[in-house]
This record gives structure tokens, C-alpha cells and sequence, in this order.
């Protein structure tokens, strides 16, 4: 089975990721792999550190001449502001006076997870728990676009809303999923629509004066996906919930829906369906996609659409506070920091696309096999033939 896992804190030398079950025979560069990592640095409204951090990924085991060899493959993205945090993040020494965090945010994993793990210091959870973690998730999920834009699948994203600042409905039904991308890709804030940065700018700009900061919705699609991955013989098999774990596990995400989603609780049953039609050339397909190209827990070859809504980043500036009770002394103190993040919107798109796309290629190699993509992808090609026949 295709996994990974990460490591690494915000401020801490590297962060890494190790990827186990990925086939032999792909060919992979790093070059790939860091125009996503630019891309989830990108967005009008993100903060100062995106200027310090330029990331690049190292590639340590796993790759040899350019061809992945079906061994476990390491990746390293390195913080390069680590020199200022040697002293501060050191594996051995102590941390009295050396920028402890006594007091709790609000909205922040910093409680809780103080709590939990028993530490009073709670740097030593906000680091891990911070969202500079998900560098690592788009570098895993850059070689699973690899693997999956090798048979035809794309993958892409794009903002829908910035606080109260929405794109409406109507102004995209009439853009492809490939224009309403390629609009994103040249907008700062990922709009799928071309002109409409300059509006949401001021927008932005306002709840920074008003020392604010704001959360969005963000759409992720897949376009060319087989039929048929998922199941629904067991609860934990569907791939709807997969999915909707996948991107919920990304930070400040809170709610996702699938297809029209909670829409469709509105409609009746003769309006929330997708009714099936069937063409020699086409096979079997749907005009409309409401179920956002899953039902019964696997897909039904119709574009996955996933919807999520992001709340705002918890820390404000200080002259907007938030209050919070230092941990020691009990005594409620002001929680409001300088900080010039004020949305992340767009970037969390990105992570999406890339959790999105670790799901997909799990769900591939599970189905088709994971040793020899030469292989997978001859398999792959006949069950395609095998449903357009059916």
C-alpha cells in the first residue's frame, strides 16, 4: 500500500517525508516536484516567512538517475532560517529562557496539546503542529500528480471565497475545470476567474487595517478517473471518506463536502440525482455531476469535486485580541500577536490538490498492483477498454 509519513518542526533544521509503496520505473525530477512547493508559497495576504523560505527538496533514497526503483524514497526540504533557531530548537541542552510559550491561542493546537502531552513550554506543540508541516505533504504529493498525469489524470484547485468576498456560482458554470486552473495559476489569490484580483485585494487589505484575518472556500477537482476506485463493501473502503479525511486533516480546515454537498439536503430526490445515459463512444456517463463523481463510496468516472472551507488564521494582530490564560500563573493576558498573515486560502488549495492526489494514487495501485508502473499503466489501459465495453 502506498503511505508516507513526515516529520520535522517549523523551526527546526528539515522537515522530511518518507514514501513507502511507490513503483519502480517513474520518472521523477526535482524540478517537478519544487514548482509545487513554489506554488504553495504563493498568495496574496500570506506572511513575511514566505520571503525567508524558498523551499527546495533534496531526494534521498529511492531514485537513481532519474528512475524511481520501488524502494522506500526519502525526501528533505530544508529550513533555511534554521541558523537563527539553533539555539532555541536544540536537540540537547535546556530550553529555560530560550523563547518557552506559556501562553495559549486561541483556536491553536497549543492547549490541548499541552495537555496531552504534559508540557508547559508549548512551543513544543506549535511546532509540530504548525502548517509549515504540509511542505512535506506537497512533495509526497507531487510525485503522485506524476504518477497520475501519467495516465490522463489532472488534478487542480482553485478559490472560491475569501471571507465574505465570493465568486458567484453562475460566473464559472460556463469555465472548463482546465480554464478555471489556468485563470488560478495567474492570480494571486488562485481566482478562477481573470480580473477579479484587485476586489478581493482591497477586501484583504481592509481586515489587515482592521487587524483581521480571514478564511475562504477552495474547490480541488480530478478530471479522467477510472470507475470504480473505492468500494462500498465496508464502511472504511468508501472512497468519499478517504477523500474527506485526506483534506480535512489539513490545518484550519472545517468542514468538506463532495459534489453539491449540503445542496443537495435542500433538493428532492427527482432534482439531486445524476441521471445516466450511455453512448458507443462515451460508455456510460451523466450530464450532470451533483454527486461530484463518487457514489456508493467509488467513483463513477465523472469529475471528482471537492469543496472546503478553511477558517481564519487564529492569530491576530494586536490591536484586534483575542484572550487566553497563561498556563503557569492562571492570569489571563491578551493573545494578540504581530503577524502579517492575514489569509492562507490559496496555499491550502494546493495542500488539497496534493492530498487529493496521494488518495487517487493509493487508490490506483491498490486496485491495478504497486511493483512496476511499465505494468500498472498496460493494466490500467485494458480496464479502461473493459469499461467502455461493458
Amino acid at each position: 500500500m502506498l503511505r508516507f509519513l513526515n516529520a520535522g518542526e517549523s523551526h527546526g533544521p528539515a522537515l522530511t517525508a518518507i514514501i513507502e509503496g511507490y513503483p519502480s520505473n517513474v520518472k521523477i525530477t526535482t524540478d517537478r516536484i519544487n514548482k509545487e512547493l513554489a506554488r504553495r508559497q504563493k498568495g496574496y495576504g500570506r506572511g513575511g516567512r514566505m520571503k525567508i523560505e524558498k523551499d527546495t527538496v533534496e531526494i534521498l533514497s529511492g531514485v537513481r538517475f532519474g528512475i524511481t526503483l520501488g524502494s522506500p524514497i526519502t525526501l528533505m526540504v530544508r529550513n533555511k532560517d534554521w541558523e537563527n533557531w539553533t539555539d532555541i530548537m536544540a536537540i540537547e541542552g535546556d530550553s529555560i529562557n530560550k523563547k518557552q510559550i506559556l501562553e495559549p491561542r486561541p483556536g491553536h493546537a497549543d492547549l490541548t496539546g499541552g495537555i496531552k502531552y504534559g508540557f508547559y513550554d508549548l512551543r513544543n506543540i506549535l511546532e509540530r503542529a504548525s502548517a509549515r508541516e504540509t511542505t512535506t505533504r506537497v512533495a509526497v504529493g507531487a510525485l503522485c500528480k506524476i504518477l497520475l498525469e501519467d495516465i490522463g489524470i489532472k488534478i487542480g484547485s482553485y478559490v472560491l471565497s475569501i471571507g465574505e468576498k465570493k465568486i458567484d456560482k453562475s460566473e464559472i458554470e460556463s469555465i472548463s475545470y482546465e480554464d478555471r486552473f489556468n485563470n488560478a495559476e495567474n492570480s494571486e489569490l488562485r481566482l478562477p476567474i481573470l480580473g477579479k484580483d484587485e476586489e478581493f485585494k482591497e477586501y484583504i487589505d481592509k481586515a489587515k487595517e482592521d487587524g483581521e484575518s480571514l478564511g475562504g472556500i477552495f474547490e480541488v477537482y480530478a478530471l479522467n478517473i477510472p470507475v470504480g476506485l473505492g468500494s462500498y463493501s465496508q464502511w472504511d473502503t468508501r472512497l468519499d471518506g478517504k477523500i474527506a479525511q485526506a483534506i480535512m486533516s489539513i490545518q484550519a480546515i472545517k468542514g468538506v463536502e463532495i459534489g453539491e454537498g449540503f445542496n443537495l439536503a435542500y433538493l428532492p430526490g427527482s432534482q439531486a440525482h445524476d441521471e445516466i445515459f450511455y453512448s458507443k463512444e462515451r460508455g456510460f456517463y451523466r450530464k450532470t455531476n451533483r454527486a461530484g463523481g463518487l457514489e456508493g463510496g467509488m467513483t463513477n468516472g465523472e469529475p471528482i469535486i471537492v469543496r472546503a472551507a478553511m477558517k481564519p488564521i487564529p492569530t491576530l494582530m494586536r490591536h484586534k485580541s483575542l484572550q487566553s490564560v497563561n498556563v503557569i500563573t492562571k492570569e489571563p493576558f491578551d493573545a494578540a500577536k504581530e503577524r502579517s498573515d492575514i489569509t492562507a486560502v490559496p496555499a491550502a488549495a494546493v495542500v488539497a490538490e496534493s492530498m487529493l492526489a496521494f488518495v487517487l494514487a493509493r487508490e490506483i495501485l491498490e486496485k491495478f498492483g504497486s511493483d512496476n508502473w511499465i505494468q500498472i499503466k498496460e493494466r490500467i489501459e485494458k480496464y479502461r477498454q473493459d469499461v467502455l465495453n461493458y
